[in-house]
């Protein structure tokens, strides 16, 4: 099986990557080899390369910064992923997409469901949703995976900021009233090969099991790191209201994912977020 990935350097396009099943022929891809917004260009290198699986993981991930770079957004996480969608379909390979929690707006109460209505409150959320569009509409028997607080060993994420902060900083002040699921690239590597596996279509919902505010998971990442020895010590983690961290852009205040029909397919729940924290931890500690 021929593979192609884009996004090769991201958290989860690394992921994917080190996770391949056996006998696949992995061909990744990043920003510098391929412009997904560049529609001759993807169907060139998708004819040149004659997948049979395409996997999207390159996406435009800066929040705050699309408030202002709409454009740019767009062509990464809106026009890209309908190239690629479409290329596939030309050469009847699958295709995979990976989406995010923000096309939602954060005031339901109970976990969303891949079929709730959306409503983005951003740039960031809005191109993540005309993607989701482009590639159903190019081809209709995609998987497209919505995902969340997604953090890797390796790259910028929530978890090795808080490492550094709280190695540098008295203390740490973090929101409170933002609720999701961290969740580990590994994991979701592991989940989005298996749902190809068993041929899922649609869009799905995988996160790690149970929920958390921004808070509560930095709390947990200077428990678990102060305990392998990450951290010489602990200092105090603060709760802040979303007013008192001002963004450009709004961000969903409730934002669970409800993933039971992609547990069904893959045949397993998720590791609960804290477990899979301290797994990561564990790796950057042996990783030195």
């Amino acid at each position: 099986m021929k593979v192609l990935v884009t996004g090769a350097g991201g958290q989860l396009g690394r992921a994917l990557q080190a996770s391949a099943p056996i006998g696949a022929d992995v061909v990744a891809l990043g920003h510098a080899d391929l412009d997904i917004g560049d529609e001759d260009a993807v169907a060139a290198l998708v004819g040149e390369l004659a997948p049979d699986l395409i996997i999207n993981a390159a996406a435009y991930t800066a929040v705050d910064r699309a408030e202002s770079d709409a454009d740019a957004a767009y062509r990464v996480n809106g026009v890209g992923p309908g190239n690629l969608a479409a290329a596939a379909a030309a050469r009847q390979a699958r295709f995979v997409h990976v989406s995010t929690d923000f096309v939602f707006d954060g005031t339901s109460g109970s976990p969303y469901a891949p079929d709730h209505p959306t409503a983005p409150l951003g740039v960031y959320g809005a191109s993540k949703r005309a993607g989701e569009q482009a590639v159903l509409a190019a081809c209709p028997h995609a998987l497209i995976v919505r995902t969340a607080w997604v953090y890797g060993v390796t790259g910028g994420n929530f978890v090795r900021t808080m490492l550094r902060l709280m190695a540098e900083r008295e203390e740490v002040r973090v929101v409170a009233d933002q609720i999701g699921t961290p969740t580990f690239a590994g994991s979701l590597a592991g989940a989005i090969w298996a749902l190809d596996a068993a041929n899922a279509r649609g869009i799905h919902h995988w996160t790690d099991s149970g929920a958390a505010s921004w808070y509560d998971f930095a709390v947990a990442i200077q428990e678990e790191a102060v305990a392998l020895g990450l951290l010489a010590c602990a200092v105090p983690v603060l709760p802040i209201a979303t007013s008192d961290y001002p963004t450009p852009a709004r961000r969903p205040a409730y934002s669970v994912l409800e993933n039971s029909a992609a547990v069904a397919l893959v045949g397993a729940p998720a590791p609960h977020w804290r477990v899979n924290l301290r797994n990561m931890l564990g790796e950057i500690k042996a990783n030195g």
